[in-house]
C-alpha cells in the first residue's frame, strides 16, 4: 500500500508531458474536527494518488489546507473523494487564475499541529467565531469607506509583488508575527473603525478574523475565498479590480498575473520587476525579485558568491551544501543583505503603511500559437528536438519556448532539420531539430509568435 511519493519531480514532470491531459491547479481549506489526522491523511492519498492528483496538502486536527493540481478529467472524481466527509460537501474549490500543467510535481499530504501555524495557546479562542465574508463588489465598496482599514494579511514576499491599493502590508516572515502586530498597530481602532482583511485564498484571514473578534475588535471583514475568488468575480462582473500587480502562489508559477501594474522592483538593481526566482545555487535556493539582465548577469544567482559556486563540480557543490537545511529560511531571506537593492533600500517601515504609487508599465502578453512539445537535448551539438503536435512553422518565424526552468526564450527560425533532412517547414506529426544556446526540457512547450 502506497502512502508516499515515489518519484522525482523531473520523472513525473515527464509523465505529465507524456500523458497529454489538460491540468486543473486549485485550493482549498475547510476548519472542522479532524479526530485522527494521520489517519484522514492515509486516507486523501490512497484516494487522491488513484487520480492523478499533485500538489501540498496539511492536515491537522482543526481541518484541512490543500493546493494542488489534477487531470481536468478526474474533476467530479476527486469532488466525490473529499464530499464523502461532511464538512468538505459543497465546499468552495478556488480555480488559479492562471493554469500550469506543472504547477505541482509530487503529491504531499503532512500531519501538522495546525493547518496555519498561529503560534496560540489560548483554549478560549473560538476559531470559528469569524468575521462577515464579503464578494469582490461588496469588498471594493467598503474600500471606499472612510472609516475602513485594510490589512493584508499575508507575508513580505507576497504582498511586494501584488497587493490591494491602500492597503497595510506588515513586514512579516510568518502569519504568526503579523496577528500581535497589527493588534498593536490598530488598539485604538476596535470601535470605530471597520478592519477589512484579505489573503491569497481565505484560510488565513478564517482565522485572523476570528482572532481579532477574540481579541474585542467589533467590525471585522474578510475576502470570501481570497484574492483569487476575487479575482474570477471581477472577470465574471466585469467590476474593476482593486488589487493591482500579482498574486503570490506557492508552486512552480510563484504568481499570477492579475493587472499588468508592476509595483515591486529588482531586488539586485531596482528595475522595475515582479518576478519571483530561486537562487540557482542549490545550497542557496532564496527566493527573491530578479529582473531578465540580472538574471543574465548573475547566472540566476543571488549573489557572486553563489555564482561561483554553481561552476564548481557537483562534487564540490555537494560537499559545500551538505548538512545546510534551508526550510522557510528561503522565504526569510528575501531580505539578504546580499541583495544589494533590496538592502540598500530604505522605503521599508516595519509596519509597512508606506504606499508607493504602482509603476505603470505595460506588460503584454504575447500572442502565441501552440506547435508541439520538446523530446530531446543534444548537449554536444546544441540541438533541441520538437514533436510537432498542430499547426505549421517555417524558415523566418519567430518562435517562443516555454517551461518551467527554461523561462521564456525567443528565437526567430533560420534553419531547422524535418524528420532528419533540410526543410523550410515542419507541420503537424514532424520532428524537427533546432540549434539553440540553452538547453530544453521535456516539459517546455514549442509556440509561434503570432504579430
Amino acid at each position: 500500500m502506497q502512502l508516499y511519493n515515489t518519484l522525482s519531480a523531473e520523472e513525473r514532470a515527464i509523465m505529465i508531458d507524456d500523458a497529454g491531459k489538460q491540468r486543473l491547479t486549485l485550493s482549498f481549506y475547510a476548519y472542522a474536527q479532524i479526530s485522527n489526522p494521520t489517519q484522514f491523511r492515509n486516507d486523501l492519498f490512497l484516494a487522491w494518488n488513484q487520480l492523478d492528483v499533485l500538489g501540498r496538502i496539511y492536515v491537522a486536527h482543526e481541518g484541512i489546507n490543500a493546493q494542488l493540481s489534477l487531470p481536468a478529467d478526474n474533476f467530479y472524481a476527486f469532488k466525490d473523494t473529499i464530499e464523502v466527509y461532511d464538512f468538505m460537501k459543497g465546499i468552495r474549490l478556488n480555480i488559479a487564475v492562471e493554469q500550469d500543467d506543472l504547477s505541482f510535481l509530487k503529491l504531499t499530504i503532512k500531519v501538522r499541529d495546525k493547518i496555519v501555524a498561529d503560534g496560540l495557546v489560548d483554549e478560549t479562542f473560538d476559531v470559528t467565531n469569524i468575521g462577515i465574508h464579503l464578494k469582490a463588489k461588496e469588498f471594493n465598496d467598503l474600500l471606499e469607506d472612510p472609516n475602513t482599514i485594510v490589512v493584508d494579511m499575508r507575508n513580505h514576499y507576497e504582498s511586494e509583488i501584488g497587493h490591494f491599493t491602500n492597503a497595510i502590508k506588515p513586514d512579516v516572515d510568518t502569519f504568526r508575527e503579523s496577528l500581535p502586530i497589527i493588534e498593536n498597530q490598530l488598539s485604538n481602532h476596535k470601535q470605530d473603525k471597520k478592519l477589512l482583511m484579505y489573503c491569497t485564498g481565505g484560510i488565513r484571514c478564517e482565522k485572523a478574523s476570528a482572532y481579532f473578534k477574540h481579541k474585542g475588535f467589533e467590525n471585522v471583514y474578510q475576502l470570501e475565498g481570497g484574492i483569487i475568488e476575487y479575482t474570477r468575480q471581477v472577470k465574471a462582473e466585469g467590476l474593476q479590480s482593486k488589487f493591482i500587480g500579482k498574486n503570490f502562489v506557492f508552486d512552480h508559477r510563484l504568481g499570477e498575473r492579475i493587472t499588468d501594474d508592476i509595483v515591486s522592483q529588482c531586488h539586485q538593481c531596482g528595475a522595475p520587476c515582479d518576478v519571483h526566482t530561486n537562487c540557482a545555487n542549490e545550497g542557496c535556493h532564496l527566493l527573491f525579485i530578479q529582473c531578465d539582465s540580472c538574471k543574465s548577469n548573475m547566472e540566476g544567482c543571488c549573489s557572486t558568491e553563489c555564482v561561483s559556486i554553481i561552476h564548481l563540480p557537483e562534487n564540490e557543490q555537494k560537499a559545500i551544501r551538505r548538512g545546510i537545511k534551508n526550510g522557510n529560511k528561503i522565504f526569510k531571506k528575501g531580505k539578504s543583505e546580499v541583495l544589494t537593492f533590496k538592502n540598500n533600500s530604505d522605503n521599508q517601515t516595519v509596519f509597512g503603511t508606506n504606499e508607493k504609487k504602482p509603476i505603470a508599465i505595460k506588460t503584454p502578453k504575447v500572442k502565441k500559437l501552440y506547435i508541439g512539445k520538446g523530446e530531446h537535448y543534444f548537449p554536444k551539438s546544441n540541438i533541441g528536438q520538437f514533436k510537432i503536435d498542430e499547426n505549421e512553422i517555417n524558415i523566418g518565424d519567430q518562435l517562443l519556448i516555454k517551461g518551467v526552468t527554461t523561462g521564456e526564450q525567443k528565437i526567430t527560425l533560420t534553419e531547422m532539420l524535418v524528420n532528419g533532412t533540410d526543410s523550410k517547414k515542419a507541420v503537424a506529426g514532424d520532428t524537427c531539430t533546432l540549434k539553440l544556446p540553452f538547453r530544453i526540457r521535456l516539459s517546455d512547450k514549442l509556440y509561434k509568435i503570432i504579430e
